[in-house]
C-alpha cells in the first residue's frame, strides 16, 4: 500500500508502526470518518417507515463520525427494491424521492441530493468510489450515503391491509440521479425463465462444475464447505438475521428445512432479501475532517477502487462461468492501492449464491479456503441480504475491522444483477499518500465491450448440446427446466424443458451437461423447448 516513510514490512503485510515521519496526506484526499448499521426484528407495525430506517442509519453515522448535521452538504440514498420499474404496475406505497425527503427528516435545508437509480447489490460500494471523486474535486463536501432493505416487515403489512400512506412521500426532485435501469436480461432470456436472481445463478453455478469437471456430489459438498465459515460470521455478528453456525453438511443436505430451490441450491445457499436492515456512512475529505476535529482515529482511507460490467447478457457472454469485470475491478483497485492478495487482512466477498463467491475467488486470486475468512458480516444468506445495500452493510463492518487493527488492509466487492455489475473498494486506516486518482471506469468498461459476444439463436432449431442446466423448485416441488445450450453451428440459445421426472432427474445428473438433444421453438413468443435425445 505505497510503503513510504515510517512503513515496515512484516508477515507480507504492510504494517503503519505509528510513527511520525511520514508523508502527511493531501487536504483533498477522500475519508469515511463515520458508518452505522442497524438490524430490526420487531412486530411489522413497529418498524420506521422506509424514509424513517435510513434516517435513523443516516443519524447514527453522523454521530459516529462526531459530524454536526449543519456540516452536511450532500446527501445520497441507494434504491430501495421497490423502487425498482418492474414494481411499477404493482403501484406500490413508498416515498417518490427518498434523497429529498431524508433531507426534509434530517431537517437539513439547501443540500444536495442524489438518488442511486436502477437495482444493483454494486450500488453502495459504487456509490463511494463515485462520492470519493466528487470530494475530491470539491463538489462535495460532507455527504452521508444510506440505504435500506425492509420486505419483511412492508409485505407483512401490505399483505395484512395495514394504513401505508405514513411510507408515502414527495417532497421534489433530488438535484442529482446516478445510474440508470437496464432490465437484466434479454426478452429471450426472460420468456424462458432467466428473470429472477434465483433461476440465474444457478445456471452460472452448474456452468463452473462443469468447467471444473466436478460431479454433482462433490460440488455440493464443496459448497457448502465454502458456505459454513461464512455462517460462523453471522453467528457471531449482532445484527444478522440469521445468527445460526451451521454445518457444511446441513448447508448442502436437502431437507424440509433447506429446500431445494434452484438446482443445485438449497435455501441456504440463497441470499435473503425478508429482512429489514440499514446503514449509512459518511464521507468527507482530510482537511474538511481536520476543520470538524474529527479524530484522526475515526479516518478511514479508500486507498483502491474500481467498476465496471461484464457483457450484459449471461446469453451472450463467452464463458459464463467467469467474470472479466471482476479480475479487471481488482487489477485496477489493487495497482491505484499497491497491494496484492497476500496483503489483504480482511475480506467480504459478495456472497448473494456461492457461484457469485467462488468466481471472485478465481479472479481475485484467493482459496476458497482462504484462512482470513471471505466475509465480515456473514454473507447475504446468514447476515442477510437487504435488496441494493447489503455493500454498505459490509463496508461499515469494513470500517470497524480496520480502524480496530491499525495497519490492517481490507477489501469489500459487490456485485448487481448476475455477477453482471461490479465494483470493490480497498480499505484501511492507513494514509493514503500523494494525490488520489480514480481510474475513469470508462477504460475498463471499453476493454470488456470489446469482447467478442456469442451469437444467440433466439428461435433455434435443431440438433444442441447442454451447455449448462437447471431445475427450478416451488414449495411443492420441482417447476420447470432451464438448459442454455449450442446449436451445432455454435450459436448458443435459452429454452425450457418438459416437466416429466425422467426429464427433470436428467437435468440434476452428472451427465446432463454435455448432453444432446434438439432443441425448437414453442410458438409461444420467444420461449423454446429442449428435449433429451
Amino acid at each position: 500500500m505505497r510503503p513510504g516513510p515510517g512503513f515496515e514490512k512484516h508477515d507480507a503485510h504492510v504494517r503503519f508502526p505509528l510513527l511520525k515521519d511520514f508523508s502527511l496526506p493531501l487536504d483533498t484526499t477522500p475519508i469515511l470518518v463515520g458508518g452505522f448499521q442497524k438490524t430490526w426484528k420487531v412486530k411489522p407495525g413497529e418498524l420506521p417507515t422506509a424514509v424513517g430506517l435510513i434516517e435513523v442509519a443516516s443519524r447514527g453515522a453522523l454521530e459516529n463520525a462526531g459530524v454536526p448535521l449543519s456540516a452536511l452538504d450532500t446527501i445520497l440514498t441507494v434504491e430501495f427494491t421497490i423502487e425498482a420499474p418492474y414494481f411499477a404496475e404493482m403501484n406500490l406505497p413508498k416515498p417518490a424521492n427518498p434523497a429529498t425527503s431524508l433531507a426534509k427528516a434530517l431537517g437539513v435545508g439547501a443540500v444536495r441530493t442524489i438518488q442511486i437509480e436502477g437495482p444493483g447489490g454494486n450500488s453502495p460500494q459504487m456509490a463511494v468510489n463515485q462520492m470519493a471523486e466528487e470530494i475530491v474535486a470539491g463538489r462535495s463536501s460532507v455527504a452521508v450515503l444510506s440505504g435500506a432493505e425492509f420486505l419483511n416487515a412492508y409485505w407483512s403489512l401490505l399483505q395484512g391491509g395495514a394504513n401505508m400512506s405514513a411510507w408515502i412521500s414527495d417532497d421534489g426532485a433530488p438535484t442529482d440521479k446516478w445510474g440508470r435501469y437496464l432490465k437484466g436480461e434479454t426478452e429471450a432470456e426472460r420468456n424462458n425463465g432467466m428473470e429472477r436472481p434465483t433461476n440465474v445463478y444457478p445456471l452460472i453455478e452448474n456452468a463452473i462444475r462443469a468447467r471444473r469437471g466436478s460431479s454433482v456430489a462433490h460440488h455440493m459438498a464443496s459448497m457448502g464447505r465454502l458456505m459454513a465459515p461464512f455462517t460462523e460470521v453471522a453467528a457471531a455478528n449482532p445484527h444478522s438475521w440469521f445468527p445460526t453456525a451451521r454445518s457444511a453438511e446441513e448447508i448442502a443436505t436437502v431437507t424440509s428445512k433447506n429446500r431445494m430451490v434452484g438446482f443445485p441450491y438449497p435455501k441456504y445457499m440463497n441470499a435473503i432479501m425478508r429482512v429489514d436492515q440499514a446503514a449509512s456512512v459518511v464521507m468527507t475529505s482530510v482537511g474538511k475532517a481536520r476543520e470538524l476535529g474529527i479524530p484522526e482515529a475515526k479516518w478511514v482511507y479508500l486507498h483502491g477502487c474500481g467498476d465496471a460490467a461484464d457483457i450484459w447478457n449471461v446469453s451472450e457472454r463467452p464463458d459464463i462461468s467467469r467474470s472479466p469485470a471482476i479480475k479487471g475491478c481488482w487489477d485496477r483497485a489493487s495497482r491505484m492501492a499497491g497491494v496484492s492478495a497476500d496483503d489483504l487482512d480482511f475480506i467480504d466477498l459478495y456472497s448473494c449464491f456461492p457461484s457469485a463467491v467462488e468466481i471472485a475467488c478465481e479472479e481475485i486470486g484467493l482459496a476458497e479456503d482462504d484462512p482470513r475468512g471471505l466475509t465480515v458480516t456473514g454473507g447475504l444468506p446468514y447476515f442477510g441480504g437487504p435488496g441494493n445495500n447489503y455493500a454498505m452493510h459490509s463496508i461499515v463492518s469494513m470500517m470497524d475491522k480496520v480502524r480496530s487493527q491499525p495497519g490492517s488492509i481490507g477489501l469489500c466487492t459487490a456485485n448487481g444483477w448476475y455477477v453482471t455489475k461490479h465494483s470493490m473498494g480497498i480499505y484501511s486506516a492507513n494514509p493514503f499518500e500523494g494525490e488520489w486518482r480514480r481510474e475513469d471506469p470508462s477504460l475498463l468498461q471499453a476493454e470488456i465491450d470489446a469482447q467478442e459476444k456469442v451469437t444467440v439463436a433466439v428461435i433455434p432449431e435443431g440438433p444442441a448440446t447442454v451447455e449448462t442446466c437447471t431445475v427450478i423448485y416451488g414449495r411443492d416441488g420441482p417447476m420447470m427446466g432451464i438448459v442454455i445450450g449450442r446449436l451445432e453451428d455454435d450459436r448458443r440459445f435459452v429454452a425450457n424443458t418438459p416437466t416429466d421426472e425422467a426429464t427433470l432427474l436428467a437435468l440434476r445428473g452428472d451427465e446432463a451437461i454435455g448432453a444432446r438433444g434438439l432443441v425448437k421453438p414453442t410458438g409461444e413468443g420467444l420461449k423454446n423447448m429442449f428435449t433429451f435425445s
